[in-house]
């Protein structure tokens, strides 16, 4: 039997994978909910929360579902489910905020995926688990506060010089939201884990201070 924790992992990956599915079959559902700066900011505040549940096409949504399947159940195992939905849809909203105020001055600006949700909930882990082995390149083995501090680096250059095809201001936020989230929910991981809390805020702090020169260099 599958534990309450997996069914409600279970539940949120069936609800991306149906949503996403009829975004691929019907395009007017998925302009109409889909991450769009001159829409959020015409009234739509909506698409802040709906984006997060399309994707692009089946390799954008297996990934993403993938990834929370791996890493959910550490947050749902040490925190509890209301816990893990609160870190899930507060990285997901972070996430979109944090794109719209980097993107605010491009109105045709569009997203959709579950990477910010994604994203905090890795963060998360990683807090909780700074010590777990992840595989770089399914081959290379790091300790997860290498990866968290390399992936937020990587996201912040990622949005700098604009690469590829990825929302990398979602990915950042998300990131951001599950590391506050998961400090306020537990605390007492300031004390435990101090080193790699300190670690995983310092790009966290360079970023909120310096953002908003990214865009000028």
């Amino acid at each position: 039997m599958l534990q309450q924790s997996n069914l409600i992992v279970l539940g949120i990956i069936i609800a991306n994978v149906l949503v996403s599915m009829k975004g691929f079959d019907d395009y007017a559902f998925l302009d109409k909910y889909k991450f769009q700066v001159s829409r959020i900011k015409g009234g739509e505040k909506v698409r802040l929360f709906t984006s997060g549940f399309l994707h692009v096409d089946w390799m954008h949504l297996i990934l993403n579902m993938y990834v929370l399947y791996v890493f959910a159940d550490f947050v749902a195992n040490i925190l509890g489910n209301n816990s893990f939905l609160i870190i899930y849809f507060g990285s997901l909203l972070a996430g979109s905020f944090y794109s719209l105020s980097y993107h605010k001055d491009e109105p045709y600006y569009s997203a959709v995926g579950a990477s910010g949700a994604v994203s905090g909930i890795v963060y998360s882990s990683i807090l909780l688990f700074p010590d777990m082995q992840l595989l770089l390149f399914f081959a290379i083995p790091i300790p997860g506060y290498v990866f968290g501090v390399g992936y937020l680096l990587y996201s912040i250059y990622g949005m700098k010089k604009q690469l590829g095809n990825v929302g990398h201001a979602a990915h950042l936020g998300g990131a951001i939201g599950g590391f506050a989230l998961t400090l306020l929910l537990k605390p007492i991981l300031f004390s435990i884990n101090t080193t790699f809390v300190i670690l995983l805020a310092i790009p966290i702090l360079l970023l909120l201070f310096f953002g908003d020169k990214l865009k000028k260099f």
